[in-house]
């Protein structure tokens, strides 16, 4: 007897552990970092600015990891999707995002406002080329995180689970609200802005620690 595969029954669920891991990992390595390296005030510093300083390797193999995880899990959203509403924008925008997350580990931004210690008080007199880089990618993550939220959350909409559908719409605006925060030199803006994150790139992992259930 000939097993024909296809699309459908080849296993999405290695793909979408990645996706599931995406968040948990980002999270521990960033918090980790936040409260015991000199000097780091998650208050004025956004996580990015781990990556600057002696130690800034950790946070740049974090994103670089964290990007790769969630373009990998691009593809089991691909899978587990397919046919279905969301099923080509979700994939897509879990890989930009992904994308971005490497762009944003390969260029570093500047130190800055005391960090890494040593660092003159303020924002730098001039921005570098690579920090501007850093900024368009993560600009790039932080949109596509928040359309993926809301992508899935028209799919789960028409899969008639309004909990989820109502969890994914808060996420993606979650995030907007955050950067937009942060955008506008409100106080604790590194706070908002990292919260805004965790919240959009948690609920992805956990829509793909879902779809891995029937995978």
């Amino acid at each position: 007897m000939t097993t024909t595969i296809t699309r459908s029954n080849v296993s999405a669920r290695p793909l979408l552990t990645a996706a599931a891991a995406a968040m948990p990992v980002w999270t521990v390595v960033a918090l980790t970092q936040a409260f015991t390296r000199e000097g780091f005030d998650l208050v004025r510093h956004p996580f990015s600015q781990l990556a600057t300083g002696s130690l800034g390797w950790i946070q740049i193999t974090n994103f670089l990891i964290v990007g790769s995880l969630l373009i990998a899990g691009s593809f089991g959203f691909r899978k587990a999707l397919y046919g279905k509403t969301g099923g080509t924008w979700a994939p897509r925008l879990t890989r930009v995002a992904g994308i971005g997350m490497i762009g944003a580990g390969v260029f570093v931004m500047d130190p800055g406002d005391g960090f890494p210690v040593g660092t003159p008080a303020g924002p730098p007199a001039a921005m570098s080329w690579h920090s501007i880089m850093h900024m368009v990618a993560g600009s790039v993550t932080f949109i596509a995180f928040a359309a993926a939220c809301f992508v899935l959350g028209r799919y789960f909409t028409r899969a008639g689970a309004r909990g989820m559908a109502v969890a994914s719409r808060l996420a993606g605006l979650a995030v907007l609200v955050g950067d937009g925060w942060a955008i506008s030199g409100g106080h604790a803006g590194s706070v908002t802005l990292a919260t805004g994150v965790m919240i959009a790139m948690g609920w992805i992992s956990l829509v793909a620690a879902h779809l891995r259930k029937f995978a």
